[in-house]
């Protein structure tokens, strides 16, 4: 009964919806795209075009040199929402969720009547998305002795794969992985271990934990010590260093004037996101990449805010001292944040205002959905109408879950 946890992920989520809700594109290599430019880059691409070697990030130019037939799809960010919710809902029926870590990453914890089924379970996971939502959403399970090595096992095996590893046998039974199949080992992390001698899991594994912890820099060394023998550690608590969006600008709207409407208008989201994550800022970044130019950027401290009023006003100051004449992409980041523990309600009568201004949009839009209430500044940007969706986040996913009762394991 080592087992304690399954971790699913949906397989090239966006195309795979793109081909449950569009029968002509089943089984044809898609390509989904942020907006239909050949400048622009695949942010999800069918297992039929990943054959060919088009993945996520492949430039569309470069997709369609390799696959003539390729179906390029411009995203649907909030369809693959409604179809999150729908699968979420399927779940739920047969487990709770523990956590829902993003669009497309959800992770379940077994009591102990449970633990013996966990393979069981795991396939009527799977089972009720094909089912209830579509049979071609697919979706791979990892199931471990803790949160960790559940994840790891998730991505062994695409698509539509389920692989266990156990508590007995570890860490050697590791060890025909390699070091990037390892969560949180990417190419710097990796070219770090290789500096310290260490080019395989089996050698990551003799390591002693101050080693480890000496090359991670901290206890995330040691914490990955004990997660590779299997041991379920309680979960950090983890601040926010930062709250950003960015956007590719469309070619119609790559000139000051539209680069600044599109900056109001990710500011709107940020600092919504802002107040639903329970922070205030400090500090304001604004940029614009060009293309064979420096980036431009610009930077201002603020007073500790959550008012989008406030942080609007110090956008447009710092994009009216000289933007860039051809961006091509921009992004706000709020950064130095600080929890609502460490701070309090503006004392200022009209600071106070912006804030309750802020949180009245919020509440309006949670009710009639996002961009009811806005700025002025952004009214007529119709092509950014759609939210975007960052893989570490649901849009609006407190309305996607009912609350579960706390389960004791």
């Amino acid at each position: 009964m080592s087992t304690r946890y399954i971790f699913l992920d949906m397989n090239a989520y966006f195309a795979s919806v793109e081909q449950q809700l569009r029968p002509e594109l089943r089984g044809q290599p898609v390509c989904v795209v942020p907006l239909m430019a050949d400048t622009t880059f695949c942010i999800a691409a069918s297992y039929e075009a990943r054959t060919y070697g088009v993945k996520t990030g492949t430039r569309v130019r470069d997709a369609l040199e390799r696959i003539p037939n390729l179906a390029v799809v411009e995203a649907r960010p909030r369809v693959y929402v409604e179809v999150h919710k729908r699968i979420l809902q399927a779940l739920e029926r047969v487990l709770p969720i523990e956590e829902v870590l993003s669009i497309d990453e959800m992770r379940f914890a077994l009591m102990k009547n449970e633990q013996p089924r966990a393979r069981e379970l795991a396939l009527e996971l799977k089972a009720a998305i094909r089912r209830e939502v579509g049979p071609w959403l697919r979706a791979s399970a990892g199931l471990a002795p803790n949160r960790y090595l559940a994840k790891v096992a998730a991505e062994l095996e695409k698509p539509d794969g389920l692989v266990e590893i156990r508590k007995e046998g570890l860490p050697e039974a590791l060890w025909p992985l390699s070091l990037r199949d390892l969560h949180g080992i990417g190419r710097r992390m990796e070219a770090r271990l290789n500096r310290h001698g260490v080019f395989s899991v089996r050698q990551l594994t003799r390591l002693s934990r101050s080693a480890m912890q000496r090359i991670w820099g901290g206890v995330v060394g040691e914490r990955m010590w004990y997660a590779l023998r299997g041991e379920d550690l309680p979960l950090l608590s983890t601040q926010r260093r930062s709250v950003s969006h960015s956007h590719v600008l469309p070619p119609e709207l790559r000139n000051p004037d539209g680069a600044r409407k599109t900056l109001m208008r990710l500011l709107h989201k940020a600092a919504a996101k802002l107040r639903r994550k329970g922070y205030w800022a400090r500090h304001l970044t604004v940029y614009a990449t060009q293309t064979r130019a420096p980036t431009w950027s610009r930077s201002s401290w603020v007073e500790t805010t959550q008012d989008t009023r406030l942080l609007l006003n110090t956008m447009a100051t710092l994009w009216d001292t000289g933007p860039p004449e051809r961006p091509h992409k921009v992004g706000v980041v709020l950064e130095h944040l600080v929890t609502e523990h460490e701070t309090s309600p503006p004392l200022w009568p009209e600071a106070r205002r912006g804030y309750q201004l802020a949180h009245a949009l919020d509440h309006i839009n949670a009710l009639y959905g996002p961009d009811t209430v806005y700025f002025a500044g952004m009214h007529g940007l119709d092509y950014a109408g759609e939210d975007r969706i960052a893989f570490g986040e649901v849009p609006h996913l407190e309305k996607a879950l009912k609350p579960q009762p706390r389960r004791f394991r």
